[in-house]
């Protein structure tokens, strides 16, 4: 029996610091000096809150030293679609939610357009720290920081994933296809069924987007649908 004891809480030692090691990286993190005197954190986070208690303070890049705050993801933790972006922006950072600026006000529209509100879904980054300047992440940055995002969608399992911008798709695909041809192709992510679209930031910028952006979310309606299928008959708005 003693024997038992201790192959269990050798097992449990190294499914904590293999979980240590995906979060932190190689060197063992303690947030505070609270660690100690707190019941620590389940080793596989059940729920969504477990997660972002568990990730919060993460240091794994320079990122860390820089960020007004860590952007976890917002929305239905039960969500059905879950819309993957780049990283954090300015206001994102300032306020520690995504898709919070112009962008977002768009992506709230682009959303209601094909029958979601943005409660319904959930909506995370590539990153979970903004970039200086906005600049585009660096390789080892989304290296470090997707374990993070694959444990979010561990916890949601969603039925669908749009991506949106080449960026957060290339990110997660692991290539260097166009924004054209990934738009084209049937994807998945994880082995749920993917969409790419442009990022809602780049209609900002280019609004002749907007119509491939509008036939993309009318496909992604329609695979919706047929993935899922819990909502209301759709039909696009009449012009």
């Amino acid at each position: 029996m003693i024997q038992n004891v201790y192959t269990e809480l050798v097992e449990q030692t190294c499914k904590y610091l293999r979980y240590q090691r995906e979060l932190f990286g190689e060197e063992l993190f303690i947030g505070d000096s609270e660690a100690f005197r707190r019941p620590h954190p389940s080793l596989h986070p059940e729920t969504l809150d477990e997660l972002e208690k568990a990730i919060q303070n993460c240091q794994k890049c320079s990122l860390s030293k820089t960020r007004t705050h860590f952007v976890f993801g917002t929305g239905n933790a039960d969500a059905n679609l879950m819309l993957i972006g780049e990283a954090p922006g300015k206001d994102e950072d300032r306020q520690g939610e995504p898709f919070v600026g112009k962008a977002g006000q768009l992506l709230d529209k682009i959303l209601i357009a094909i029958g979601f509100q943005r409660d319904e879904v959930y909506i995370g980054n590539v990153l979970k720290c903004r970039p200086p300047n906005n600049r585009d992440p660096l390789p080892e940055e989304i290296a470090l920081c997707m374990p993070h995002l694959i444990k979010q969608l561990d916890v949601i399992q969603p039925k669908l994933i749009l991506a949106l911008g080449r960026i957060a798709a290339q990110a997660l695909l692991k290539t260097s296809a166009s924004l054209t041809q990934l738009r084209s192709e049937a994807l998945e992510f994880k082995g749920i069924p993917m969409m790419v679209t442009y990022h809602p930031a780049a209609l900002l910028r280019n609004p002749h987007w907007k119509i491939p952006v509008w036939e993309d979310v009318q496909k992604l309606r329609k695979t919706y649908d047929e993935i899922v299928g819990d909502k209301p008959e759709w039909q696009p708005p009449k012009k």
